[in-house]
């Protein structure tokens, strides 16, 4: 596949790589592995936020800034080069507004919008629950009238960021009498509500990424519901669509890539080492270039249906394959983990190696996604 960028996507991708250098420069932040999730400075944030880089993609009417998915692409993949912190607004930008924005209220666009794009408000995810795994559809957790509220009770489980986000998105059900993609509505909940219990979830980093979050008659105002009611089946398929196809996918850990290939092009190692790097490199191409597609097809109005499924699967499961790698070549001192005395490619590998199982299991598990390649591209029976 052969393409170019124009030069106004040229000079962007620049602008935004020297704002980044010279933050660095300045100590402005610590390069990580997974910096969407694991790089959390409300700080940094608001650097973006000042330049217009949040709600890049979104409508101009909407206060965004009016350019096109692609060029928030490049910004993202720049950002994700150098492992900058963007875990403080990274849901609220990628998906969270995007949904607003098509199904959200006036009334709620106006409140949240703009807080989003000043870097004040941030998004935790309410998806998963326990034993529904990937079947999000079979959420228990369900949110009952009472006059000008909604009262939510249940259980949220992998909750990446709850414990410092503002507000969550959470996914409701509201008719338990229906089948199951039927009765689901979204709402958008605000953390200090009475009733939410918050519980860190220790991932083998020892970090605190994830979390449980427990709603024991959380009463939320009817208008904090986004969209229709029952309708929010066909919200949510849109938004994992935001979510799976990123670039994150297979950035999160370039920052490691990098460290790599210094490391290997360092010590001069040939032969089986360098065939590997070889390989992982070749892979990175190509994973990314499935992003793009998804990007492009979304720039000429074509909805994906697979593709996305196709390239959170390859990205996902390259990262498994990169951190393994990146481990073998450690060796022994892959053993020093993230200690401080450790390199650089030894802590971020042992970081990835460590976070890695959970790559095929957020955001959809490559079995989830098989069965969409398999249902939506290949047109196969479900059952």
């Amino acid at each position: 596949m052969n393409f170019t960028f124009s030069k106004e996507q040229h000079d962007f991708r620049e602008e935004v790589r020297s704002f980044l250098e010279e933050d660095l420069s300045k100590g402005g932040f610590n390069p990580t592995c997974d910096s969407w999730i694991s790089g959390y400075s409300p700080e940094f944030s608001r650097k973006l936020a000042e330049r217009g880089w949040i709600g890049l993609s979104w409508p101009k009417q909407c206060g965004g800034g009016g350019r096109g998915h692609m060029d928030r692409l490049i910004l993202t993949e720049e950002l994700l080069r150098v492992g900058a912190p963007c875990g403080f607004h990274w849901f609220a930008d990628r998906q969270v507004g995007p949904c607003l924005i098509a199904y959200g209220s006036e009334e709620l666009k106006e409140e949240f919008l703009s807080a989003i794009m000043r870097a004040e408000a941030s998004f935790g995810l309410g998806l998963s629950e326990p034993e529904s795994g990937s079947d999000l559809a079979s959420v228990k957790t369900t949110a009952v009238e009472s006059g000008d509220t909604f009262v939510i009770n249940g259980q949220k489980v992998w909750t990446s960021l709850a414990h410092k986000a503002t507000h969550m998105y959470l996914v409701v059900r509201t008719d338990p009498n229906v089948p199951k993609h039927k009765g689901i509505s979204e709402f958008i909940v605000d953390m200090k509500l009475p009733g939410i219990t918050v519980r860190p979830l220790i991932d083998m980093t020892g970090e605190r990424h994830f979390n449980e979050v427990f709603f024991d008659g959380v009463k939320v105002p009817k208008k904090f519901m986004v969209g229709q009611k029952n309708r929010g089946w066909n919200q949510i398929t849109a938004q994992l669509d935001y979510e799976r196809s990123g670039i994150e996918r297979v950035m999160g850990n370039y920052v490691m890539l990098k460290a790599l290939m210094d490391h290997v092009k360092e010590k001069k190692q040939g032969g089986v080492m360098r065939h590997k790097l070889a390989q992982l490199a070749i892979e990175f191409e190509v994973g990314r270039l499935m992003v793009y597609r998804v990007v492009a097809m979304i720039e000429q109005g074509t909805l994906p249906r697979h593709e996305t499924a196709m390239a959170k699967m390859f990205c996902t499961e390259y990262e498994q394959r990169a951190a393994r790698t990146a481990m073998e070549i450690a060796g022994l001192h892959g053993q020093l983990g993230i200690d401080p005395r450790a390199s650089t490619l030894v802590r971020h590998a042992s970081e990835s190696y460590l976070y890695a199982q959970g790559y095929t299991l957020m955001g959809g598990t490559s079995e989830i996604l098989r069965n969409v390649i398999a249902t939506r591209g290949l047109e196969l029976p479900a059952k």
